[in-house]
């Protein structure tokens, strides 16, 4: 059923499929915090085994809020890793396993483009589609993508 609240059937449709990107973007970054929250060794470890884990579950709300701000919106949230990775602007990297530093500076710049990318999505979701409730929900989430690179940040210097 299509839910009639001042978005156009249009309008919906774009926005769900603007949020399957994010869930991917979402789940890509998840599943590569949770591998390097894993594979962590050397000085350290525990301190950043334990900020990787506090970042994959903060990951694991922001997706649960995108799956359910799709249903919200009368659609259905993808969920096999094929749809994400298909979707996904966040780069994975199959069979590298970087040294803690790299490890860093990855998940760093994929924050970064996060933030870059839900700006846009902001945009496109307030000025183009008129949904000022997943501009809102969007805006938390890259502000809490702006925490987790600044704290990324701070450990490399």
């Amino acid at each position: 059923m299509i839910p009639k609240i001042g978005i156009t059937e249009d309008h919906l449709q774009k926005i769900n499929n603007l949020l399957s990107v994010v869930l991917s973007d979402e789940m890509t970054l998840y599943i590569k915090t949770r591998k390097f929250h894993w594979n962590v060794a050397g000085e350290s470890f525990m301190e950043l085994h334990k900020l990787f884990e506090s970042q994959y579950a903060e990951l694991e709300i922001i997706i649960d809020l995108v799956a359910e701000r799709i249903g919200k919106l009368g659609g259905k949230a993808i969920g096999t890793m094929n749809e994400f990775s298909l979707l996904s602007r966040i780069m994975e990297h199959p069979n590298e396993y970087p040294v803690k530093k790299s490890m860093l500076s990855e998940l760093l710049s994929d924050h970064e483009i996060m933030i870059a990318e839900l700006r846009k999505d902001i945009d496109l979701c307030a000025n183009e589609h008129h949904d000022a409730g997943t501009a809102d929900l969007l805006t938390g989430i890259l502000q809490q993508h702006e925490t987790i690179a600044w704290v990324l940040r701070r450990y490399l210097g």
